[in-house]
């Protein structure tokens, strides 16, 4: 039912003649005469546009006796929201490996942002341990890597890049020399 509403208000903006009744209502309130004339268009037609838009919520009508003399105004708060959720789409999230577990799924979704960047770090010991397996696929196996080549590449998930390189040594995911100038993963 909600897409049918939706589709209705693309229908309705996606239509000049509909456009243009929007923004004479947009100057004042005015019957389906009045939107005839100030558009060049036959009544006929102009009392169509204004029944749709009543329909997409767009407009409302004053009632009068005679349906003719209903004086339309824009009901601004309406329309403000029907574009709002016709446009604000939902907000896409991380979609982790189907392979992995369905805990550590359920942490990377709440963790991390659609391009796969750290949102925030965890404070649970395992919940941190997901994040930092996540990140340990960066690093191959036996390669060494400058300090400056680590932080490059941690600093794609986040800019605490010194707290994830220490997370990481502390925990024997990485390893480095002691003067700290060569960093690994072990194979």
């Amino acid at each position: 039912m909600e897409q049918d509403k939706m589709l209705d208000f693309v229908k309705a903006l996606g239509h000049a003649d509909r456009l243009r009744v929007i923004g004479v209502l947009t100057k004042a309130p005015a019957n389906i005469k009045q939107v005839a004339e100030a558009l060049n268009i036959p009544f006929r037609d102009a009392m169509n546009h204004l029944a749709f838009l009543e329909h997409i919520g767009a407009v409302r009508a004053q009632p009068a006796e005679n349906k003719q003399d209903a004086i339309y105004e824009l009901d601004t708060n309406n329309l403000e929201n029907a574009a709002r959720k016709q446009f604000e789409g939902q907000r896409q999230s991380y979609e982790p490996a189907p392979n992995l577990d369905e805990k550590a799924r359920k942490v990377l979704k709440a963790y991390l942002n659609a391009d796969g960047s750290i949102r925030q770090l965890p404070l649970q010991p395992g919940k941190l341990q997901v994040i930092l397996d996540y990140l340990l696929q960066s690093f191959s196996p036996g390669v060494i890597y400058t300090e400056k080549e680590v932080n490059m590449i941690l600093r794609r998930f986040n800019e605490d890049v010194s707290g994830l390189r220490r997370d990481l040594i502390d925990r024997g995911m990485m390893q480095r020399k002691s003067d700290g100038s060569q960093y690994w993963r072990p194979e």
